[in-house]
């Protein structure tokens, strides 16, 4: 078969053991035909293939990013970026030329406004977000979007000026007065703000609810989410990425992917979960079975179950197994533990995979306690569960990875030395003795439980090579900070084979092998060459995805 293109003079990393280099490889049909040196491939192509010439860069295998939210990331491309705004003097320059810009938003909607963004130690309130936007509602997302802030008018428009019910992990904190201080504590206590943002929430459905939106959409509505979803494949592509694990899910998103697809602006392979929530009966299960039977394609596709266990470090929600620094609390959880667990069987029995979102040392606890009891209830077989984040870990726990088969699902840009977010945020919040385990990607590695990247986005941006320098050349925090600084070989197999294996797709992608499917990324340039501080620099100059070439530089 003469291939439809081919691909020359590159540096192929191919994740291959039987052929680990090679410098060329020819596609045909959406697949890998060949994979050889550059004088035999190019001997393959006839007068209508494309020749590609990669000029010595990295080749490799597609991206895959293993937790995103993608209706949600690309949604807020068009929201107001906060990302290192400092003091409300900057933060008032940034708001009110955006809120005249779009004087139709019931609520001018801004994300990544960092927990310090008015100063260290100092909690933002409505009063203060009052004074950047007096007149009309105004609210921000937190970069890890556990936490929404808003001034006195969204909370009146919301409904939750004076408090209101929230489901177990959510929080509206309420000052001395009786009213609300303005700072919103997971999504059980935000939704009612995102309902009048631009898209009415409905890209927080699948997290906020785990069900469809309601109301309903409208034709209109659908119309405009899947431009929006269509936008965000492309951005993700733009990166190298040929894959997405969505980490929130309903039907409506699976809808809308199906509805990219049709229109030919499906550009990565996406996974959408069924999130199960912490007021959901074992009943609801059924739904995952629907979901399963009704998405079952290469390019869209459902087989897992995510789930909660706790929210994050910074707004002191993460749970704990002892109080936080100076606090009372432990952490907020999200569910029971014998609810917990009690769904872990049910999915692990159904067939289901788990991810669960655990950050504090004992949400990772009462997670690995929850896939043990699955695993005696319903016997050992390869489910490859995960536990997403684990950024502090007992050391006691650390066995029961391997012990468990539990795959650790790790975003290396969250962490403070990952160089995307202030270095001191995550710190303060932790013990001493806790700081050496927190964010443990060596210690968990070199354990032998097996390690996967991602990004989180849009709590980070899905740039694949900013996670990869995170990876590669941490920062040096110093004492009692750990060294987890990961090899480049490790880091880019845990983003694109490991990435293949977790989704039980590692016979059909995730290497350069005759036969496999042609996700392919050639990047700019060679990032074996570029020092591990600079790897940054590097960039997607072409993807393809299914043997189609959906980004090009």
């Amino acid at each position: 078969m003469t291939p439809d293109l081919v691909i020359l003079n590159g540096r192929l990393i191919t994740m291959d053991p039987a052929r680990p280099r090679a410098s060329a490889l020819a596609i045909a049909a959406g697949v890998i035909v060949a994979v050889g040196e550059t004088a035999e491939i190019r001997g393959l192509a006839g007068p209508a293939t494309r020749v590609v010439d990669a000029g010595g860069a990295t080749v490799l295998p597609g991206f895959i990013d293993s937790h995103v939210h993608l209706f949600q990331g690309a949604i807020e491309l068009d929201y107001l970026d906060l990302y290192g705004t400092e003091g409300i003097e900057a933060l008032t320059a940034k708001v009110r030329p955006y809120a005249e810009a779009n004087p139709t938003d019931a609520v001018v909607f801004a994300i990544q406004g960092d927990y310090s963004i008015l100063g260290p130690r100092r909690h933002t309130t409505r009063q203060d977000l009052d004074q950047v936007l007096p007149d009309r509602p105004f609210a921000m997302f937190a970069p890890d979007h556990h936490t929404v802030w808003a001034n006195t008018k969204a909370l009146e428009l919301a409904g939750l000026l004076h408090g209101g019910e929230t489901d177990m992990g959510s929080e509206i904190m309420m000052a001395p007065d009786g009213t609300a201080t303005g700072e919103l504590r997971e999504p059980g206590a935000y939704a009612p703000i995102l309902s009048h943002t631009r898209y009415g929430g409905r890209d927080m459905f699948g997290l906020v609810t785990g069900a469809d939106p309601v109301p309903a959409p409208t034709a209109e509505e659908r119309a405009i989410d899947a431009k929006v979803m269509a936008r965000g494949l492309k951005h993700a592509a733009s990166h190298g990425i040929t894959g997405l694990h969505n980490m929130d899910g309903n039907f409506y998103t699976a809808e809308l992917l199906k509805a990219c697809e049709e229109a030919g602006d499906l550009l990565c392979r996406t996974e959408v979960p069924f999130h199960y929530k912490s007021f959901d009966s074992l009943d609801r299960f059924e739904e995952a079975e629907e979901m399963r039977r009704r998405f079952t394609g290469d390019w869209v596709w459902s087989n897992r179950v995510k789930m909660f266990m706790d929210g994050v470090v910074e707004s002191s929600t993460a749970l704990m197994i002892e109080p936080y620094p100076g606090l009372e609390t432990t952490g907020d959880a999200v569910f029971e533990p014998e609810h917990f667990n009690a769904a872990c069987i049910k999915a692990d029995g159904l067939g289901f995979q788990i991810a669960v979102h655990a950050i504090g040392d004992l949400a990772v606890r009462r997670t690995l306690d929850g896939y043990q009891a699955a695993r005696e209830a319903n016997g050992v077989r390869d489910s490859r569960h995960r536990i997403e984040h684990i950024e502090v870990l007992d050391p006691a726990d650390l066995p029961r990875f391997v012990e468990l088969g539990v795959v650790a699902s790790i975003q290396p840009g969250h962490a403070p030395f990952g160089g995307v977010f202030p270095p001191d945020g995550a710190g303060k919040m932790l013990h001493e003795r806790q700081i050496p385990w927190s964010y443990a990607w060596r210690r968990i590695r070199d354990s032998g439980a097996r390690v996967i990247f991602s990004t989180d986005w849009p709590v980070m941006p899905v740039d694949v090579t900013t996670n990869l320098k995170a990876a590669v050349a941490p920062m040096d925090l110093g004492s009692p900070w750990a060294d987890n600084t990961q090899t480049l070989m490790e880091t880019l197999e845990s983003y694109t084979a490991g990435n293949a294996w977790i989704e039980f797709n590692e016979a059909r992608k995730g290497r350069l092998a005759p036969g496999m499917m042609a996700d392919v990324a050639v990047m700019s340039h060679d990032l074996e060459a570029l020092p591990p501080s600079e790897i940054d620099r590097a960039r997607a100059a072409l993807t393809i995805c299914g043997g189609r070439v959906t980004w090009e530089a």
